[in-house]
């Protein structure tokens, strides 16, 4: 007799299959050059990697809406641009892909927004300007002249779409707090070890005045420091490698990737 098949269970072997599907569909020949321009880090993969790479992009493409904000009109471009730089952090095994996010909205530039916090019972509220931001409620915010920007000055290690990405799977666990899921228990010890004494040392060289290695954003919380070594992990590696080896090697263990062995000289 055949056992009756769960729903949960039902929705995974579809999904399966319609990501399989997805992964095979070729890329327009149109959108190599706009990627390569816009996302520079796709130009640079070894051809294995960029093969994985664009099967996530058609995936992430056909799940994921975008909407432009402040007058912005999506095209292919911005589409390819998110893309496949969000990919870039899915390359790791049996990856999920951003489940909690529906949907990415984008601006022209850096946009505003409204916070409010409470002090002692009283409620201030702030306003300020961001080049983007993850949202626990399926959207993240992006600016379109700030991913340009980065992807003109690849090598400075700096890339918002990167930093916002890796808030995304911070979060997966429902917990932001600089540790994404790993795979086995071995890297959660080393995460913990590594990160933790790196950010310890990052916040004392700020309180003392001292230069720090990494943008000093980075001590705002744990969860900043995990998206800011995203960016640098990518968009810096042999100075992350050169520099910092155990926080390199961690992050490569995470994203099972090593962009310092297959990054041009321009990505030094």
């Amino acid at each position: 007799m055949r056992p009756r098949i769960g729903s949960n269970l039902r929705m995974d072997i579809f999904r399966k299959r319609r990501w399989r599907k997805l992964r095979q569909e070729p890329w327009p020949e149109v959108w190599r050059p706009l990627a390569s321009r816009r996302a520079p880090l796709y130009g640079l993969l070894p051809d294995a990697l960029r093969a994985q790479l664009e099967g996530l992009v058609q995936i992430f493409l056909a799940e994921k809406s975008f909407e432009g904000c402040g007058g912005l009109v999506i095209g292919d471009e911005i589409r390819l641009a998110i893309a496949s730089q969000a990919c870039l952090l899915q390359l790791r095994p049996d990856a999920d892909l951003y489940p909690r996010l529906d949907t990415v909205l984008v601006y022209p530039g850096a946009f505003v927004t409204e916070h409010s916090y409470e002090d002692e019972g009283l409620v201030t509220e702030i306003t300020e300007e961001y080049l983007g931001e993850s949202w626990d409620s399926g959207a993240l915010v992006l600016s379109w002249a700030d991913i340009v920007r980065d992807a003109e000055n690849l090598g400075e290690g700096y890339n918002v779409v990167l930093h916002e990405f890796a808030h995304q799977l911070d979060e997966e666990n429902h917990d932001a707090d600089g540790t994404p899921l790993l795979p086995d228990a071995a890297l959660a010890a080393d995460w913990a070890r590594v990160c933790g004494a790196a950010y310890a040392e990052l916040c004392a060289e700020i309180e003392r005045d001292i230069e720090p290695y990494f943008d000093p954003y980075a001590a705002e919380h744990p969860a900043e420091f995990f998206a800011v070594l995203t960016e640098e992990f990518f968009a810096g590696p042999h100075d992350l490698r050169t520099n910092k080896p155990d926080l390199y090697d961690v992050f490569s263990r995470f994203y099972h990737l090593d962009p310092a062995n297959w990054a041009g000289p321009e990505n030094r």
